[in-house]
């Protein structure tokens, strides 16, 4: 499940800074930690890429059509599993390393 990407289904109450509308998310727990919620990121095809926005090759089952897509580390969430939807992709190992990066920075563990 951990670097699993799913379409997320949106909060309705979304405020401020906060994702709204269609979107992916990736997930950040690992299976081993057995929680009632799961911790993912979602992306974005608008921010710009960077040490705290990685980015994805988004070649994958993904509507995205080659759009420029980042990870937003720093709006990392505990959601519902409910709120998963189809699963799109797996994140590969390239991939992967710069969002652990991300989000030992976001978490202050560098």
């Amino acid at each position: 499940m951990r670097g699993d990407i799913y379409r997320i289904r949106s909060r309705k109450d979304a405020v401020g800074h906060e994702p709204r509308g269609p979107r992916y998310a990736v997930v950040l727990q690992t299976g081993a930690v057995n929680t009632s919620t799961l911790i993912v990121a979602p992306t974005s095809t608008s921010a710009a890429p960077g040490l705290l926005h990685p980015k994805l090759d988004m070649d994958m089952d993904m509507d995205m059509d080659g759009t420029a897509t980042v990870v937003l580390v720093e709006q990392m969430t505990a959601v519902d599993p409910g709120r998963l939807g189809e699963f799109a992709g797996r994140v590969d190992p390239e991939e992967w390393t710069d969002i652990e990066h991300a989000v030992k920075l976001v978490l202050g563990l560098l």
